[in-house]
């Protein structure tokens, strides 16, 4: 799946036109350069409450895309053994499929003989975690991420799990390094911050959602020199119903979406049906920014890529 503007996916649209976007690229991760040994075993905190040991990498199952992405990235491509559905970059996109839907088949997991298990507290079923754990699997459950101040935590998390502390101290810099090139070629605000409302959208589901506080998007949109107006509207839940009284209230500028939940709804024309966009600033302009599901709110090694597909976005640069 090719990546628009910087790696991430997505083109800002104003009026009727698409904005230009630099040439897309491939759909992957970038591995440091030299993969690590890992030293084990190791014992580690879990998120629930447990402690995991872990004593081979061998075969590691990664059961978010985010995780994936983060083991891929430490070097350690090879020791992945599956996947779920949210991990379609380029070197994960071949692997087997371990979930139905969103839900962990325990039975596809263990017939792979991973040696350990990646997932977060959001992971489920329950009953499927501790079936893993019950035939004696290392499960580490890693806590999600909302905030860029979540990445250096969820690297170190995995890293230390593999065994590879040095990696993830060394992929920790790199990012904060990308995060922080990509901030500093932010336009200067001249005027008001431009005002971006974060929509959930699955239209063949009937579901349109308005991000709050809790969503995952504000500490990016921020970072872009934005201001998310579901959090400014005070909405402290991670997503609630649309309304036109809502939209309206909050008077976007412009509209974040994922690539897919904007394909679902008919694109632009179709998203301006959605009860309250065409009469906010984002709808009457048809300014929507658009970045792929895969890695929006992955806050991950690539978020530097999702921060400049934003910044390239709001404010027409380019990459």
């Amino acid at each position: 799946m090719a990546l628009a503007v910087t790696g991430c996916g997505g083109t800002a649209t104003t009026g009727s036109s698409p904005a230009p976007a630099a040439a897309a690229v491939p759909d992957r991760v970038e591995p440091l350069a030299a993969a690590p040994v890992p030293a084990l075993p190791v014992t580690v905190p879990s998120a629930d409450g447990a402690q995991v040991t872990v004593t081979s990498a061998d075969r590691v199952i990664p059961l978010t895309g985010s995780l994936n992405e983060i083991v891929q990235t430490l070097g350690l491509g090879k020791q992945v053994v599956a996947r779920d559905i949210t991990a379609t970059f380029e070197q994960a996109s071949a692997l087997p499929v371990v979930t139905r839907g969103h839900d962990v088949s325990a039975e596809s997991v263990l017939s792979l003989r991973p040696t350990l298990v990646l997932a977060e507290t959001t992971t489920g079923p329950a009953e499927a975690i501790q079936q893993i754990r019950d035939a004696g699997i290392p499960v580490l459950v890693i806590a999600p991420a909302k905030t860029l101040e979540d990445v250096p935590k969820r690297i170190d998390a995995v890293a230390g799990a593999l065994g590879v502390k040095e990696a993830g101290t060394q992929l920790n810099q790199r990012t904060a390094d990308r995060i922080a090139a990509v901030r500093k070629d932010i336009p200067a605000a001249s005027g008001k911050k431009p005002r971006v409302a974060f929509l959930y959208l699955r239209g063949t589901a009937s579901v349109y959602l308005l991000g709050g506080s809790d969503s995952g998007a504000a500490s990016l949109l921020e970072a872009a020199g934005a201001v998310d107006t579901g959090k400014e509207s005070g909405l402290g839940k991670d997503f609630t119903p649309i309304t036109s009284e809502a939209l309206a209230a909050a008077a976007p500028d412009a509209i974040l979406v994922m690539t897919k939940g904007l394909e679902s709804v008919g694109g632009i024309d179709g998203l301006v049906k959605v009860p309250g966009v065409a009469q906010t600033p984002a709808g009457m302009d048809r300014r929507v920014v658009s970045v792929d599901d895969g890695v929006l709110l992955n806050y991950g090694p690539r978020t530097d890529q999702v921060l400049a597909s934003l910044v390239a976005q709001l404010y027409g640069k380019g990459a």
